[in-house]
């Protein structure tokens, strides 16, 4: 048996009960944290709190030399670890095909996403959002500035008027001078939004940091407004709002700072 299991947003104890108990009956725990991380625990917090061994796994050791957690799974219970919800954003759906070809029974049990936080947290309305798009840093696509896959992204959902997260990079183990194993960087929200200011420099845009930890931030303004702010630790994502209904608005100006006079716009 090969369990997926999303760990939540922020720390040692955002798992469901469900996925806790399937942690600890798991004869093997493996985990990846270069798609994504808990920004409250790292892997010793939660070793500690379940009670287990996690064997941390990098890109190349889950895409192209899994065969080590297939194994584990066919010998006995084996659970895999992400954060947030571990076929969403974080998607390993290769490895539970590969999983399915040699015949291992896999289950899911899901986490808390980013995206479905960002809804919760902004007030905007879930099913008003459109087709979301990741900010790449500069060095990882080789230009210096906006992607226009991107760019393309943010208008189609525009056009329709819906709403656009803007998942930004992470880089583990990759710098900007190639494979780096030391390397950890995370791009930060002011920065996003300067790249996005260059375009739409006075549109509004909605920062959420730290989405499901104590000091979440949410924060609504101009693009070239956020890019003169500091929002503290990652994780950060960026909402690009589309039409506005009134509670959204309502939502926007109440629970975010945005100013009434951009809300009205």
């Amino acid at each position: 048996m090969l369990t997926f299991i999303g760990l939540g947003l922020y720390d040692e104890r955002s798992v469901t009960v469900e996925g806790r108990e399937a942690i600890r009956d798991a004869d093997r725990v493996f985990a990846e944290f270069y798609t994504s991380r808990l920004v409250g625990a790292d892997v010793a917090d939660l070793e500690d709190y379940h009670d287990v061994e996690i064997e941390v796994r990098d890109r190349a050791g889950v895409e192209r030399r899994p065969d080590p957690i297939l194994d584990a799974a066919v010998e006995g219970d084996v659970a895999f670890l992400t954060a947030g919800d571990t076929m969403i954003s974080t998607t390993h759906t290769d490895l539970r095909l590969r999983a399915a070809e040699r015949g291992i029974e896999t289950r899911v049990v899901h986490g808390v996403t980013a995206q479905s936080a960002a809804s919760s947290l902004t007030g905007l309305q879930n099913y008003r959002f459109g087709k979301a798009t990741t900010l790449p840093f500069p060095y990882a696509h080789g230009g210096d500035d906006v992607p226009a896959s991107v760019v393309e992204t943010i208008e189609a959902n525009r056009e329709r008027g819906l709403h656009t997260v803007v998942y930004l990079d992470i880089k583990v183990g990759t710098g900007p001078s190639g494979p780096d194993p030391d390397h950890e960087e995370y791009m930060t929200a002011d920065y996003a939004a300067e790249l996005l200011a260059a375009g739409w420099r006075d549109e509004l845009a909605v920062v959420v940091a730290r989405a499901g930890a104590p000091d979440a931030v949410v924060a609504a303004d101009r693009l070239s407004a956020l890019a003169e702010r500091d929002f503290g630790e990652p994780l950060h994502l960026l909402v690009v709002p589309g039409d506005l209904h009134h509670v959204e608005a309502d939502a926007l100006t109440g629970l975010a700072g945005a100013p009434a006079d951009l809300i009205e716009e």
